[in-house]
């Protein structure tokens, strides 16, 4: 074996990156760590930036999303420490106290940063906001988290009838709001959670189904008045809310652990530990949707850290058998259909996933992208309008050049397919992985041995 698995090769003026991979047959061993959980890392930010006091984060994600949002609440008067710091201490600025910048703030590709930061900029009082993104982000749809907000009486201008990037926002004193959102959304409910910490009375979210509830768990870690009624569909915030810092420890992405189960599960000869993942029940369809395939998976040292369930997470190659997914399993796995996609070309049978629209309007349409990039691999895969088909019982797929769509779940999953692929497959965009994995090709590199 090689020093390195793949030969990776930049393409100025952009610096693209293009990754060839080898032919298939390489085993996946060993024991891994994954990157901080990426919401979790948001959210400490955050709200650490409009807490009183000091805010110290371990194991913060060092990648381009999390370092938008430390930009955008250091370009509002929040002072924070070095990112690479292994402790990164945020010296909060205190609930209102967000300066209004000098300049426009950018989220860079982050959806999470625009769409949660825009519940706390439209509630600051006479203070006016620009904000901005990447072409990607300017054209992903933000009219889910300003149609609340504007019901609360907020006030926020942009394209497409105020629904696309840049948006220019004058913050107000809101009104108290029950919002029933429409989808089961962890991003439109933190966004109206946030909006509420400063206005006056109850803000209510019920949505249709649970979402991820990292916000509710850090809110009440941080002291806000928040209550969740079972099953944790509907969430109600008291304001104004004091915050004050805390110490967070970010466990392990499971959306980065993913890729690394399907991996394992789809490679023979794969037995692979991945430690210090988050099992956050809001978060654990993949686990659940992989054992449904009769994947081989185990958890391992159990425990809660900072108020998240934690464990050490077993994957062993084994055959895996087609299944269903639709319904509630969606929200809690969201992210994770792109490597789950993967994994159905090789399970026994038909994996149909419906009821994941949501997919079309991510930082690309992943339900074409994937569809698109598979096929060319020698898939069988059809889009359907909220899912896809996927005809499994494949040996091996054959190598070609496929497309990352500049979205890092679908160049990370193609990643992932081509370990199973005779030949050689180049990866167009590779660079897409640093978004929210920006050690991926190091850690495949010492999965596979190289």
């Amino acid at each position: 074996m090689t020093a390195s698995l793949f030969q990776i090769a930049s393409t100025p003026p952009h610096q693209q990156l293009t990754v060839t991979m080898p032919a298939a047959g390489v085993a996946l061993t060993g024991r891994i760590r994954v990157p901080g959980d990426k919401s979790i890392s948001h959210r400490a930010l955050m709200l650490g930036a409009i807490a009183q006091g000091e805010t110290r984060i371990q194991g913060l994600l060092l990648g381009e999303d999390p370092r938008s949002t430390a930009a955008c609440f250091a370009a509002m008067g929040v002072q924070l420490s070095d990112l690479e710091d292994d402790w990164v201490v945020v010296k909060g600025v205190g609930l209102g106290n967000l300066q209004e910048p000098t300049a426009v703030l950018d989220a860079g590709n982050s959806g999470t940063t625009l769409r949660l930061m825009l519940g706390l900029l439209a509630s600051h009082p006479d203070r006016f906001f620009t904000v901005t993104g990447d072409d990607s982000l300017r054209s992903r749809p933000m009219g889910r988290v300003i149609k609340p907000l504007t019901a609360m009486g907020a006030q926020i201008w942009g394209r497409q009838h105020n629904t696309l990037a840049p948006l220019a926002v004058q913050g107000q004193a809101l009104q108290p709001t029950h919002y029933h959102s429409p989808v089961a959304s962890a991003q439109v409910k933190s966004c109206v959670l946030l909006a509420g910490l400063l206005t006056e009375g109850q803000t209510t979210v019920t949505e249709p189904s649970l979402s991820r509830d990292h916000s509710e768990r850090m809110l009440q870690a941080f002291g806000a008045d928040l209550t969740v009624d079972q099953p944790g569909c509907t969430v109600t915030v008291n304001g104004p809310a004091t915050l004050t810092g805390q110490t967070v420890i970010v466990p392990g992405d499971i959306s980065s652990a993913a890729f690394w189960l399907v991996g394992a599960a789809i490679t023979p000869g794969s037995e692979l530990v991945i430690e210090n993942v988050g099992i956050n029940p809001t978060r654990t369809g993949i686990l659940e949707a992989l054992r449904a395939m009769n994947a081989d998976i185990t958890l391992e040292n159990e425990r809660v850290v900072t108020g998240e369930p934690v464990a050490d997470l077993r994957v062993r190659h084994g055959p895996l058998t087609a299944a269903t997914f639709s319904g509630d399993l969606i929200p809690r796995m969201i992210d994770e259909i792109p490597v789950l996609a993967v994994a159905a070309l090789f399970a026994q049978g038909t994996t149909v996933i419906q009821d994941a629209a949501e997919l079309r309007v991510k930082e690309s349409d992943r339900i074409a992208a994937m569809a698109s990039e598979l096929n060319r691999l020698g898939a069988q895969v059809t889009e359907r309008p909220d899912g896809l088909e996927i005809v499994g019982g494949l040996s091996t797929l054959t190598g070609t050049n496929v497309d990352s769509f500049t979205d890092h779940r679908v160049g990370m999953s193609l990643a992932i397919a081509a370990l199973r692929a005779t030949g050689t497959t180049t990866l167009q965009r590779a660079e897409a992985a640093a978004i929210s994995y920006p050690t991926f090709w190091a850690t495949l590199n010492q999965v596979c041995g190289a």
